[in-house]
């Protein structure tokens, strides 16, 4: 592969992450985005550099084992995973929420109005575990790994915690938010032995982000 391979998230946000990788310079502009999405793996032939498309939550794996150098995915993929590997920079894009969400009907505005030992849906049981266990509030976590919103419409759980951006998903659901866990943007990660063997480069990819 290339000078230094990266591995970008598939789905929404990797449109405006490869623009700004464009910007700077890192990925030749003529570039097509769609094009690009439909492969795994690539070498853009103008800079060098070479590419791996993974799931966002799988990024982290890739640049931990050394798969990929850096990689680009949210902070609260990083903060689930506690992967071995470093936060170099935010890249201000992606914006959104990890809440505490209950249905609406239950009537329940605050967290000391949970029950003890009710089930809480989520696809970040780490995350969700740490938080319940600080407030001191005993519960059952159910992890799935998608449409999270269901659970509390089957009665599989009774609230949820999930990531939201405009809350459109929750109110089509009657969910409400009752508590904030993290906020979260994408994040410019890197592998640590690669950070030590290509510092200049990846210093210099930083500061052209930065601008």
């Amino acid at each position: 592969m290339g000078e230094i391979i990266t591995a970008l998230p598939k789905g929404r946000l990797m449109g405006v992450v490869v623009d700004i990788l464009k910007e700077a310079g890192f990925i030749s502009r003529d570039l097509n985005i769609e094009e690009l999405s439909r492969k795994l793996v690539f070498k853009d032939e103008e800079t060098g550099n070479s590419f791996l498309l993974a799931k966002p939550k799988d990024v982290p794996v890739y640049v931990e084992h050394g798969a990929a150098d850096i990689g680009i995915t949210g902070k609260d993929v990083i903060l689930e995973h506690g992967k071995r590997i470093y936060e170099l920079a935010d890249l201000e894009v992606g914006y959104c929420q990890l809440v505490v969400a209950v249905p609406e009907e239950k009537g329940i505005k605050k967290l000391e109005e949970i029950p003890e030992y009710s089930r809480v849906a989520t696809s970040y049981p780490n995350i969700t575990r740490e938080f319940f266990q600080q407030k001191g509030i005993q519960v059952e976590i159910i992890h799935l790994y998608g449409s999270v919103e269901l659970a509390p419409l089957v009665d599989l759980a009774d609230l949820i915690v999930d990531i939201t951006s405009t809350g459109t998903t929750l109110r089509k659901n009657r969910l409400i938010p009752i508590a904030t866990i993290t906020e979260s943007t994408s994040r410019l990660i890197v592998n640590s032995v690669s950070y030590k063997t290509r510092y200049d480069f990846i210093n210099g990819l930083m500061a052209r982000l930065k601008k």
